[in-house]
């Protein structure tokens, strides 16, 4: 399988209920279909992370690339993804100029810390309807 042209790609934390839980709200919101989404845990997401240096063990959560562009960690990523889901979404990234990006990593870390204990784990990552199943990219190639 061969990523479309123009897709930007999300990794996430497959097991952690709050990363499924904002994976589902990007999809809900996804309508320009914008977004394809590996875990973390994944070949691919393995893949994607050593091509571009990223240490899984200092970048835990999320992880937003844009093809043959640019990529973006932490609150960057999810400044970025708001970006694509359109109005009123997108008025969330004016956090982006406003909380200078050491403070909302910050915020971003302190979560990302805590995210199995506030909102639980999975034993397995997320397994995609049948529906979005074209959407995740865990067996790109």
């Amino acid at each position: 399988m061969e990523l479309e042209q123009g897709k930007k790609i999300i990794l996430f934390d497959g097991v952690c209920n709050l990363c499924n839980g904002a994976i589902n709200f990007v999809i809900d919101r996804d309508r320009r279909d914008v977004f394809r989404y590996a875990s973390l845990q994944s070949e691919t997401g393995s893949r994607l992370l050593s091509e571009r240096n990223i240490n899984p063990e200092e970048t835990d959560s999320i992880v937003l690339i844009e093809p043959g562009m640019a990529w973006f960690v932490k609150s960057d990523a999810a400044m970025e993804i708001a970006k694509d889901l359109g109005w009123p979404w997108k008025a969330l990234s004016v956090f982006s100029y406003i909380l200078p990006g050491v403070f909302r990593d910050r915020i971003y870390d302190l979560i990302a810390a805590n995210r199995y204990k506030w909102f639980g784990r999975k034993e397995q990552c997320m397994i995609p309807t049948p529906d979005l199943r074209s959407k995740f990219l865990d067996d790109l190639e």
